[in-house]
């Protein structure tokens, strides 16, 4: 086996060990957020994302075992209508994740006019929204480009690769702006707003997409229709956007557990659900934490559960 191919074979063997191991995480959060916990308009943003990220996984793994088939020529072929899943939760991710970026940045740059313009339940209809649009982009890039059962290639699909480079392109602008808009606003805006744990979460989140989620959207909708690509690369860029991909969605429920066990600058053991909770958290942490018994943990766990913000209302 050549260079390449070992570098591809231990590059989709180590994403699917890592989309294993987010699959897992990302079904812990859905449960968690869905069933044993009360929603507030960031955690609907959250459980959304987490059920993306879930469907993105779980298809990846089909994807890779389908390579791994092929590379050891076992005569197994998953179906092309996987690619338009893959795309359709990869598209629904960013989305969501642009919009809960986007109205964080309102929330702390126009607070008052945010609470009381902010109908009660945007995120449901955002996120409904999201996933509608996203299915229609990606069932639309399947008809004409032969992804479909019973379909095949037409002259329409690049112009349709074309239309969702353009959506990406937005989504990152957008995501990009209002992420430093929401930092500048934090660290240098007139007046000081304490550092949550909430905003440590939005802003890893965002760096972990930029830096590992990215690539495959530029790989799939642009690169693939470069001619001089595979030249400039010649082990081929799939695997690493798989391994990059697989990162990314792993990385989310990794984040949002590690926020949670953090405070006052050491790691806490907790539940996941308390650690789940504390990751949402909109209020900076205090010095006064009572410790006398039951009592003490009893106001612990009612200022997590009854802590206001701009997120208050789903």
């Amino acid at each position: 086996m050549s260079s390449c191919g070992i570098m591809s074979c231990t590059m989709i063997f180590l994403s699917l060990i890592i989309a294993i191991v987010g699959l897992v995480g990302n079904a812990i959060v859905i449960w968690l957020l869905g069933f044993q916990m009360c929603r507030n308009a960031f955690s609907v943003y959250i459980l959304n994302l987490a059920g993306a990220d879930f469907l993105f996984i779980g298809f990846q793994i089909g994807y890779c075992f389908d390579i791994i088939f092929d590379i050891y020529t076992i005569p197994i072929k998953l179906p092309l209508f996987f690619i338009v899943v893959l795309n359709f939760a990869y598209l629904c991710g960013l989305s969501i994740l642009s919009a809960v970026s986007i109205e964080r940045c309102l929330c702390v740059m126009r607070p008052f006019w945010y609470r009381c313009q902010r109908p009660r339940h945007t995120s449901a209809v955002i996120c409904t929204m999201l996933w509608v649009l996203s299915l229609v982009l990606s069932l639309s890039e399947g008809k004409e480009c032969g992804f479909l059962p019973g379909t095949n290639f037409s002259d329409w699909c690049k112009t349709i690769d074309l239309i969702i480079t353009s959506w990406l392109i937005v989504l990152f602008v957008v995501l990009l702006m209002s992420s430093l808009a929401l930092v500048i606003t934090i660290f240098c805006g007139l007046h000081r707003i304490p550092v949550t744990r909430l905003y440590v979460v939005i802003v890893f989140t965002v760096l972990f997409f930029l830096l590992f989620g990215l690539p495959y959207g530029i790989y799939w909708f642009l690169l693939v229709w470069a001619d001089t690509f595979y030249y400039v690369f010649p082990c081929g860029f799939l695997p690493v956007t798989i391994f990059l991909s697989c990162v990314n969605s792993c990385a989310n429920p990794i984040i949002y557990f590690l926020v949670g066990s953090v405070r006052h600058r050491r790691f806490q053991r907790k539940s996941l659900k308390l650690l789940l909770q504390q990751a949402m958290q909109d209020t900076p942490e205090t010095e006064e934490y009572v410790e006398m018994g039951s009592l003490g943990r009893s106001r612990e766990v009612n200022s997590l559960q009854g802590t206001e913000s701009c997120f208050d209302q789903a």
